[in-house]
């Protein structure tokens, strides 16, 4: 099977789910293809069952558009001071012991087709199976996940070992204590359930500062404090990438570090 022949499979077996009655259509091109696929694996809900095959395919599909992606090496990176590095890129293409996913209180990715949030990204180069894996956490929990904590997820088909997902505080018309209080816990939390499994390098996302409104300069001084707190209360050796996309939070980051 090519690249290709996985990619229409794909479609056509999730089409075929979602629309059972009516007869299946793919696009012409290949990037229109891809946006379908994303769309698709966006709004797809949890509990229904695919074969086997579905995922073998998947999965080999996946690995493939991730490698041609680009795959970066956290051992090849330089770190700008002792233990801490500063990365701009996407940290799907990371490959580190874990990232971290700026998730929302339900768990389960971004169910908006396409949308360009960390959580929908993510959900979308792992595989459904991280939703389904999520969805079993949260039933066991059987309530939405508090802000400032964090929960760990296999990641199935991206190039880390672990996705830490955790819940940020959202700022409404002006930011508070408690809102730095909250994210400030969800960098310990974090670290926390990385100590507890044994992980050795941990990427943060600027956690809180996109669709959550948290002013970035604020944000990135809370996440250098609280990470250079916790290494030193741990004694840890762990590895820290401080993870950015925006120029903006390049230029905030570095000036911290």
């Amino acid at each position: 099977m090519t690249h290709e022949e996985r990619l229409d499979f794909l479609l056509t077996e999730l089409l075929i789910e979602l629309y059972p009655d009516k007869k299946v259509l793919l696009p012409d091109s290949i990037t229109k293809k891809k946006e379908l696929l994303r769309g698709l694996m966006n709004i797809r809900m949890p509990l229904k069952s695919l074969s086997e095959d579905f995922f073998k395919i998947q999965d080999e599909y996946l690995k493939k558009e991730n490698y041609d992606r680009g795959i970066t090496d956290i051992e090849k990176l330089s770190p700008i001071c002792d233990g801490i590095y500063l990365w701009k890129g996407d940290i799907t293409t990371l490959n580190a012991d874990a990232i971290v996913n700026a998730a929302n209180s339900k768990m389960l990715g971004c169910f908006v087709p396409g949308h360009h949030c960390i959580d929908n990204a993510i959900h979308s180069f792992a595989g459904i199976q991280l939703r389904t894996y999520c969805n079993e956490i949260m039933e066991k929990q059987g309530h939405d996940e508090p802000i400032g904590r964090s929960k760990i997820t296999p990641a199935y088909n991206l190039p880390c070992r672990y996705i830490i997902h955790t819940v940020g505080p959202i700022v409404g018309d002006s930011l508070t204590e408690e809102h730095c209080l909250l994210l400030s816990s969800c960098y310990n939390s974090c670290l926390q359930t990385a100590l507890e499994n044994n992980i050795k390098s941990i990427a943060f996302c600027c956690i809180s500062t996109g669709e959550f409104h948290f002013p970035n300069k604020q944000a990135a001084d809370i996440a250098v404090k609280t990470v250079k707190e916790f290494k030193k209360r741990a004694q840890s050796n762990i590895k820290i990438i401080f993870n950015v996309f925006k120029e903006l939070d390049w230029n905030i980051y570095k000036n911290l570090l």
